[in-house]
C-alpha cells in the first residue's frame, strides 16, 4: 500500500499572496476570530523566522474542545494506492465530509494480480488456500462473462444504444463499458484499487482514529501511513487520531451486528428483490410556521446545479434500499451531505438479466464457506469481508435533505450513468413523488443513455 501527501502551491498568478502552512493558516485564522484588527495585522506579528511559536500559542486551545481550529487548515489531499476495494469504501464511510475519487471499474479491466496477500488482510494460514480459489474462481467468472458480452455487443451494435453520430473511438468504449458494467459483480471485494481523498486535517484525525479502531490489519497499517502523511501538514493534530473507548466500542458493536447477521443467515447468493423506503419531515415549527410554496424553490431552474429555494432545503429525507449491490454502493456512498450508513450484511447477489446464474453455483459455494467458516471464530470474524463479492447486495440508507436528494436522483439517472444507479434512483423517485406529489414536473430523471 503506497501513501502520500500531495503539496499545494500557488498558481503563478498568487505567488505574491501572503504563503502559510496548513496549520498556520488555522492558527492565523484562529486569531482572527478573536481580533478586529485585520489579517494584514495579524500576519504583520508572525515571527518568519519561528512561525512555530505562533501556531503553538493557538493549537493549545484545540485540547479544550477548540476543534473548530483544526477544521481551518484547508483541504490535505492524500492518495492511497493500493487498498482493497473495501478499504476505500470504509475511508468514504467514515469520512462523510471529504471529497475524493476511486478507481472505475467501468474504465478499468482488472485481473487477480489486484489481489493483495491472504495475510495482510488478517486471513489465517489455515484458511489461506481456500480464499486465494475463491479469488481464482471469482476472477475467472469476471472474465467469462466480460468476453461473453464484449463479443455480444460487437456482434450487435444495437444492444449498447451508441448515439448517432459517433466517432468508432466512442463506440469502442461504449461497448467495453457494457460488459464491464455488468461483468463487475464478480470482482472481489477485496481486490486493490486506488482512491484519493482531500479533507481538513480536523476530519483526517478523525478518520485515522476510527479506521485504526478497526479490528483489520489493513486498516491499522493505512491508519498508520495516513497518520504519517497529514503530520507533515499538521503534525499538532495528529495527536487526536488514535483509538480512544468510543471509537473502539463502536467499531466493534458494528462488527458484532454484521457477524450475528451472517450466523443467523449464512451467506445469501439468490437475488434479493427490489424493496425501497423513502420518507420526508416537513413539519413546520409552531412559531414559525410560514413556508413558500414548493414549486416556487425551483424557479429559474435549468439543471441539477441550479440554485433551489430554502423551502425545498429545510426539508429532512431519509431513503433505504434493502438490496444494494457492493459495486452501487462504492459510489453512492460517496454523495457527501448527510449520513450514509450499511452495516455490509449480505442479503442477496444481484446479476443484470445479461448474465446467466447457472455457472455461478461452484463460486457461490466457495463464498459460502469461507465466510461460515470465517465468522465462527472471532478473532477471524472481521476479515469476512474480504470474501464478498460487488454483487453482494446489503442494506444501505442515506439520510438528506431534499435539495441534495433530487440532485442525487438527476445525477444517477442523467446520461452515461451506471443502468443500476438509474433503477434505484428511480424507484426512490417514484417513492418520493407518492410523499411529494407536487415537486414532480421539477425533478429532472434521465434514462441513463448511452451507457
Amino acid at each position: 500500500m503506497n501513501i502520500k501527501a500531495l503539496a499545494i502551491r500557488p498558481p503563478p498568478s498568487g505567488n505574491k499572496q501572503p504563503a502559510v502552512t496548513p496549520e498556520l493558516l488555522a492558527s492565523s485564522l484562529a486569531r482572527y476570530s478573536r481580533s478586529n484588527k485585520g489579517i494584514d495585522t495579524i500576519l504583520g506579528s508572525i515571527d518568519w523566522d519561528d512561525p512555530n511559536r505562533s501556531v503553538d500559542a493557538i493549537f493549545r486551545f484545540v485540547d479544550y474542545g477548540h476543534a473548530s481550529i483544526a477544521g481551518m487548515t484547508g483541504g490535505i489531499p492524500i492518495v492511497v494506492d493500493g487498498c482493497t476495494m473495501f478499504l476505500a469504501y470504509k475511508l468514504f464511510e467514515i469520512a462523510q465530509l471529504c471529497d475524493g475519487q476511486e478507481s472505475s471499474t467501468r474504465y478499468i479491466r482488472l485481473t487477480p494480480s489486484a489481489l493483495p496477500a491472504p495475510a495482510s488482510l488478517g486471513i489465517p494460514e489455515s484458511l489461506a488456500d481456500r480464499w486465494s480459489e475463491l479469488m481464482r474462481a471469482s476472477f475467472s467468472r469476471y472474465d467469462a462473462v466480460y468476453a461473453e458480452l464484449d463479443a455480444k455487443a460487437t456482434a450487435d451494435p444495437t444492444i449498447i444504444r451508441i448515439p448517432a453520430g459517433a466517432s468508432d473511438k466512442v463506440a469502442e468504449r461504449l461497448r467495453k463499458n457494457y460488459a464491464l458494467d455488468r461483468a463487475r459483480y464478480f470482482i472481489p471485494f477485496a481486490t486493490r484499487t486506488n482512491a484519493a481523498y482531500i479533507m481538513t486535517a480536523r476530519v483526517w484525525a478523525d478518520t485515522i482514529k476510527r479506521l485504526d479502531s478497526l479490528p483489520l490489519p489493513e486498516a491499522h497499517t493505512c491508519a498508520e501511513g495516513l497518520r504519517r502523511e497529514v503530520a507533515k501538514f499538521a503534525p499538532r493534530l495528529m495527536r487526536h487520531s488514535y483509538p480512544d473507548a468510543a471509537s473502539t466500542a463502536q467499531a466493534k458493536h458494528d462488527l458484532q451486528l454484521s457477524v450475528a447477521h451472517l450466523r443467523n443467515s449464512g451467506l445469501p447468493v439468490a437475488p434479493c428483490t427490489d424493496r425501497v423506503m423513502v420518507s420526508v419531515e416537513r413539519s413546520q415549527p409552531p412559531f414559525y410556521p410560514y413556508g413558500a410554496v414548493l414549486s416556487s424553490a425551483f424557479d429559474g431552474k435549468e439543471n441539477r446545479y441550479s440554485t433551489v429555494g430554502t423551502s425545498v432545503k429545510r426539508l429532512f429525507v431519509r431513503a433505504a434500499w434493502n438490496n444494494m449491490a457492493i459495486a452501487e454502493l462504492r459510489d453512492l456512498n460517496r454523495h457527501r451531505s448527510g449520513c450514509r450508513f450499511s452495516p455490509l450484511a449480505p442479503v442477496g447477489f444481484y446479476l443484470p438479466s445479461e448474465i446467466s446464474r447457472d455457472d455461478c453455483g461452484a463460486l457461490f459455494e466457495k463464498a459460502q464457506s469461507f465466510c461460515t467458516t470465517l465468522t465462527a471464530d472471532e478473532e477471524t470474524a472481521a476479515a469476512y469481508v474480504y470474501g464478498l463479492h460487488l454483487g453482494t447486495q446489503v442494506y444501505f440508507e442515506h439520510s438528506t435533505h431534499l435539495d441534495k436528494f433530487i440532485y442525487e436522483i438527476e445525477l444517477r439517472t442523467g446520461m452515461g450513468a451506471h443502468f443500476r444507479y438509474a433503477e434505484h434512483l428511480l424507484a426512490a423517485h417514484r417513492e418520493l413523488c407518492k410523499a411529494l406529489p407536487e415537486i414532480e414536473p421539477f425533478i429532472e430523471v434521465g434514462t441513463a443513455e448511452p451507457e
